[in-house]
């Protein structure tokens, strides 16, 4: 298991409640998810990680999601071109700000869209979802990237899947083969262990691994008992103002 060193973090903006969202969960708290994002760097510096971060960018309601402006691998780089268009201009301080970090870095390029949440890594292989964020193009452009560098990849479609906005809001690789997943992914994905979210328990599904923790959305207790006897060690995070923004656990850092 490779394990993570760093990790890039943006605190949320005093506008987080302006940003996009597609539930109706009520309006954040931005001191509350303040408070939160403080312990979630605390529990990423816990399990190791030297954290990098930026300062909170009020013209970007969205940027504390800083997961979605790049994709990070220990070869390379790739500097996305998010698909909401209130959400591109987050990408100049990732691009200004990698170099410190990777020799190779690329760009996506127009008309391909692609949001880091709905590119899942699995050791080798890396799992593309096509969504509303992240189109055919941008897909076929970072499939072409990273096949460059020996990695392999797929495509998954989940346009036609309502209740998840990326693919990482249903998905999330465990160093060992495993697959957390919601019910309507379960069959997509051969080869795994797959581990099915129950109903109800969804959001828990955006969980994390860093070294030899695992990161689980606060408030799913049967999840959380269900990966401590698999074998985890499972840390809860608090995600409650961030869970209104249709953000979750893997949204708030960049890792590697």
């Amino acid at each position: 298991m490779s394990l993570f060193k760093r990790a890039i973090v943006r605190p949320p903006g005093t506008n987080f409640s302006d940003g996009l969202t597609t539930v109706d969960l009520g309006q954040p708290d931005v001191s509350k998810a303040l408070a939160q994002h403080q312990r979630y760097c605390e529990v990423l510096e816990s399990c190791g990680l030297a954290l990098t971060t930026l300062p909170a960018d009020d013209r970007y309601p969205d940027s504390t999601f800083v997961e979605d402006t790049a994709i990070l691998t220990d070869r390379c780089a790739v500097v996305t071109l998010p698909g909401a268009d209130s959400r591109r201009g987050e990408i100049a301080a990732i691009n200004d700000l990698l170099p410190q970090f990777f020799e190779e870095i690329h760009l996506i390029q127009e008309p391909g869209r692609v949001d880091g949440g709905d590119i899942c890594e699995a050791g080798e292989h890396f799992f593309i979802g096509i969504s509303k964020r992240t189109n055919e193009d941008g897909a076929h452009q970072l499939a072409e990237i990273l096949s460059s560098y020996g990695f392999t990849s797929e495509f998954v479609d989940i346009r036609n899947i309502k209740s998840i906005l990326h693919l990482k809001s249903g998905v999330a690789y465990l160093n060992s083969k495993q697959l957390v997943v919601i019910d309507e992914l379960a069959d997509r994905f051969k080869g795994y262990e797959v581990i099915r979210v129950d109903a109800g328990d969804e959001y828990a599904a955006n969980c994390v691994e860093i070294n030899n923790s695992v990161l689980v959305a606060a408030g799913y207790p049967s999840f959380a008992l269900r990966l401590q006897k698999d074998g985890h060690q499972v840390v809860e995070v608090e995600m409650s103002e961030f869970q209104k923004m249709d953000g979750g656990l893997s949204c708030l850092s960049l890792r590697f």
